[in-house]
């Protein structure tokens, strides 16, 4: 890209990402308009064509093209089997490929922030910070406050974290920018979430431990200790992870929904199954539009009488992410683990040529929330993940500039 239309992606992204931090994030919960996430994901899209338009051969990372052309694969499939109808299955389709879209779009941008700009979001992330500090303090002695003013403690904790590793990103990888990183992550425990008190230890250990990632080695030692961070991990969260997956099934547990979720896993071996390889297709098993637009599976699988599964009250159908990766089958449980593989893959081989590891450690930190919060929220598909998958294009962004850095010295 050339110099002109490169400035004019960094200036009009820094201003995207204000807004879509802003108004797709922090205020989700407290507006209530549910599709502000969609918004930002048609303005990413225009401004993503706009850029390939004005790019020299009309240029598309390859990336961009293998992932979309799976996505148009699954929706001419899910149009073949009829898996539910036209209008459920193209919105389940732009549900699904949203995520993706965040972030093969700014890594294709590769958006640049001046030393200005990422002073500015740094104060702008550390005042709102402060602002949710208040607000969790709040909650110590006004019950339930998070929730009326954010809608639910899960988005309070994932505008902490966001904030977080903005601040983050814009820093150095020095043990002050760490040890506040560590701080502003703490606020996110007046969540009481035991999915955010496990990526916190996370957290903390690989934040501490980044300064010799450098030195790290895959042998006995190391093994064992990802299996001590794995087992605090489970430990952390067992509460939980109990709930989730030893249900007994009073009726305790069907009032809060955890038999919906129980039985969302048991059946999506059954859609596994049924629908092997490539699974029943968008809008039929999990996700949003197949509650809407209520999907026949239910049915067939004698679960639309489960509360929170009925269609009348599809409150608990897309409550976990798992189970939705049914709709894919085999085949796309391979390519979403790919995926993340990919990302960890590519991430570390940045590392080992710029000897950074923030960027290092904000990338496994975003794979370790997806995988922790996906066993009991749709968050990889909502507007959390959307915003999450942006500031992982920003690392990627940040390795091409070193790419260029040693093309051009």
């Amino acid at each position: 890209m050339n110099s002109t239309l490169q400035e004019f992606i960094n200036n009009t992204f820094y201003k995207y990402l204000i807004f879509t931090l802003v108004f797709g994030l922090l205020l989700y919960g407290t507006i209530g308009f549910d599709g502000i996430d969609e918004i930002c994901a048609l303005l990413l899209l225009v401004f993503f064509g706009y850029t390939v338009f004005k790019t020299e051969g009309w240029y598309i990372n390859k990336s961009f093209i293998v992932i979309s052309a799976i996505f148009l694969f699954y929706l001419c499939y899910s149009f073949y089997i009829g898996s539910n109808t036209k209008k459920a299955i193209i919105s389940d389709f732009i549900i699904q490929f949203k995520p993706y879209l965040a972030f093969l779009a700014v890594y294709y941008l590769k958006p640049q922030f001046s030393k200005n700009q990422k002073s500015f979001l740094r104060i702008i992330c550390f005042n709102f910070w402060l602002l949710l500090l208040f607000l969790g303090i709040s909650s110590i002695f006004i019950h339930n406050i998070i929730d009326v003013l954010m809608f639910h403690v899960a988005f309070y904790a994932a505008s902490v974290i966001a904030l977080s590793f903005i601040y983050y990103y814009c820093g150095e990888n020095t043990l002050k920018d760490r040890l506040i990183f560590i701080l502003m992550l703490s606020a996110g425990l007046f969540s009481t979430r035991a999915k955010f008190f496990g990526f916190y230890f996370l957290a903390v250990i690989l934040t501490l431990y980044s300064p010799y990632i450098k030195n790290l080695k895959i042998n006995a030692k190391t093994v064992i200790a990802f299996l001590l961070i794995v087992a605090g991990i489970i430990l952390v969260g067992w509460q939980k992870l109990d709930l989730y997956f030893a249900i007994s099934g009073d009726s305790e547990d069907v009032e809060t929904g955890l038999l919906a979720r129980m039985m969302l896993y048991a059946t999506s071996i059954d859609v596994l199954v049924d629908y092997f390889p490539f699974g029943s297709g968008f809008a039929s098993f999990a996700s949003y539009s197949s509650g809407v637009y209520y999907s026949p599976l239910y049915a067939k699988y004698g679960i639309d009488k489960v509360w929170g599964m009925n269609s009348t009250d599809y409150s608990y159908i897309a409550d976990t992410y798992y189970p939705c990766l049914a709709q894919f089958g085999v085949v796309g449980i391979l390519l979403f683990c790919s995926f993340f593989f990919f990302i960890a893959h590519k991430v570390y081989h940045i590392f080992k040529q710029n000897q950074n590891p923030k960027n290092l450690v904000i990338a496994l930190l975003i794979i370790g929330y997806f995988l922790i919060e996906s066993i009991a929220d749709a968050t990889f598909t909502g507007h959390r993940g959307f915003f999450m998958m942006i500031i992982l294009g920003l690392l990627f962004a940040n390795r091409d500039d070193k790419k260029r850095e040693c093309l051009t010295s």
